[in-house]
């Protein structure tokens, strides 16, 4: 008896690239693409009803974004299995993506068949990383090399790449359900950590961290 599909959730604000993953997936017939949704806001109201067995979820989106979508379908659902797909390369994001309870990171420059990989090690509940980002993270290990932004907390991390990208405290707050106030302490402290007096310091922090383009 031919076991049934592995059931997915495409979470990502692009439609074409939505499709795109959808074509690719679905090209194997073990995998079917039951939801799609494009932000995370969207994710959690549709996860119940689409029960699916993998969550492929991109990390830049309107409103809350990945990371803490990431943390609110875990908190509706421990069992959650989420692969993040990203156009981030650099090991910060997985690391924190990992941290966020997510068993799984892939970069969107990545081979087509990496991402049916992923997909099938995390329904099985294995974690996955691409190979040239885990590469990068143990080669850190070993050598004890850190990146100065790695002192932030997962909230001061997520609060930081808003704050380098140019989003005003006001529209952190909107997006992620916080008081301008709790926004306002977060940011004091990520300067005091990062010992930055202002955002286009941290941008430029974000940008030799490669987290951001130039």
């Amino acid at each position: 008896m031919t076991a049934p599909a592995l059931k997915v959730m495409l979470v990502d604000d692009h439609a074409v690239v939505r499709m795109g993953f959808r074509l690719l997936l679905e090209s194997t017939p073990d995998i079917k693409v039951v939801a799609e949704a494009d932000t995370g806001e969207q994710a959690l109201k549709g996860y119940q009803e689409a029960r699916p067995d993998v969550v492929v979820m991109d990390l830049s989106m309107p409103g809350m974004g990945g990371i803490e979508a990431v943390k609110r379908l875990l908190a509706k659902d421990k069992q959650a299995r989420i692969l993040v797909l990203s156009a981030h390369d650099d090991t910060l994001h997985p690391r924190r993506v990992l941290e966020a309870g997510a068993l799984g990171y892939l970069s969107k420059r990545s081979a087509p068949e990496e991402l049916i990989q992923a997909v099938r090690h995390v329904a099985a509940g294995k974690v996955f990383l691409e190979p040239a980002i885990a590469q990068q993270l143990a080669i850190q290990q070993v050598t004890g090399t850190r990146n100065p932004v790695e002192v932030l907390s997962p909230r001061e991390f997520e609060l930081f790449l808003l704050l380098a990208q140019g989003k005003t405290v006001a529209e952190i707050a909107e997006m992620l359900y916080l008081s301008p106030r709790t926004v306002g302490t977060h940011l004091y402290n990520i300067k005091q950590k990062l010992n930055a007096s202002n955002a286009a310091e941290l941008a430029l922090i974000a940008m030799r961290a490669g987290l951001l383009e130039p």
